[in-house]
């Protein structure tokens, strides 16, 4: 009995085993391919400990996993557009300024998108990683840049002139942009309710124009 008893156990220990190496397998492989960049930059964070990065994503998952877009009006979405469409127009003139209403328009977008409020802005981001992974990156570059410049101003007349330089303004708000057009983008939940029946279909909105250039430098 006591034989039938340890070849039963240890059956039980070697299926455990296999399960463990299956799961674990396709989960770090789901994972990538769920995360891209945004794995690797969680890796990085964490000095290269992939446990570590993994279980802050699965918990990301497990905390927005099921989120849904909130719909966005018609009216809503033109005005998000036209008002970064004037950021764009503002750096030439004042970069910085336009780098912080950007961090403060991609926050209040993200928000009426349905994710955690702007007032809780590592939960947003987190939330934001999860349906954008791509893209979030974008949203921290100029929130840090936006803080920095700040933090820079803070305490000096001249501290605007010795922040961040132009072309890194420039930067972070052509990669948050990417994080903008994902948000404002025609969604299909959108039509739910807001959408005239002869609504044209697709991502009508997209930016085409170019960035400005001028005597922001």
């Amino acid at each position: 009995m006591s034989t039938v008893l340890i070849v039963v156990a240890l059956v039980v220990v070697f299926a455990a085993v296999v399960a463990a190496v299956l799961y674990m397998g396709p989960g770090r492989r789901g994972l990538k391919r769920r995360f891209g960049p945004e794995y690797e930059r969680t890796v990085a964070r964490h000095d290269g400990d992939t446990k570590a990065a993994e279980r802050e994503l699965a918990e990301r998952v497990e905390r927005h996993g099921d989120l849904r877009a909130r719909p966005l009006s018609r009216e809503a979405r033109e005005q998000y557009v036209a008002l970064w469409a004037g950021l764009q127009e503002q750096f030439v003139d004042a970069p910085r300024q336009a780098v912080a209403e950007a961090d403060r328009l991609l926050a209040r977008l993200a928000e009426d998108r349905g994710f955690p409020a702007a007032s809780t802005y590592e939960e947003q981001v987190a939330a934001l990683s999860v349906h954008h992974a791509h893209h979030v990156d974008g949203y921290r570059r100029v929130h840090r840049t936006a803080r920095a410049d700040i933090a820079t101003a803070t305490g000096t007349a001249a501290g605007t002139a010795t922040g961040t330089g132009t072309e890194e303004l420039r930067a972070a708000m052509v990669e948050a942009r990417r994080l903008f057009e994902e948000l404002v983008a025609d969604h299909p939940e959108d039509h739910a309710r807001h959408a005239p029946r002869n609504r044209p279909s697709g991502r009508a909105h997209r930016f085409h124009a170019p960035w400005p250039k001028g005597s922001g430098a």
